[in-house]
């Protein structure tokens, strides 16, 4: 699975496969929501003591950017190693800042 880097895809393994994740604009407005931000000024500041449910509200939104609206949906039920969660969040915020 290659990913997109001209959009800020990245490709990570998360629960045993291959999953791209993409900050949209769409994942952004729903890590906002789902944070209880009101704009992107606390965003930073948020993510760098992300709890295990922030983790889980930004890697959902990230999947679903990416076109992985399955393992987004059913994230809270599956396993996936909360070190894999956080480098993958960790990436796609790099490739979105360039």
């Amino acid at each position: 699975m290659a990913a997109n880097g001209a959009r800020g895809e990245v490709v990570a393994v998360l629960a045993g496969g291959e999953r791209r994740l993409c900050l949209t604009l769409g994942a952004l407005a729903e890590i906002e929501t789902g944070l209880g931000l009101d704009g992107l000024a606390g965003l930073a500041e948020r993510m760098r003591a992300l709890s295990a449910r922030d983790l889980t509200v930004v890697l959902a939104a990230l999947l679903r950017g990416g076109g992985e609206p399955t393992l987004a949906a059913e994230l809270e039920r599956t396993a996936v190693d909360p070190r894999e969660a956080a480098e993958a969040v960790a990436k796609v915020f790099a490739a979105a800042a360039g």
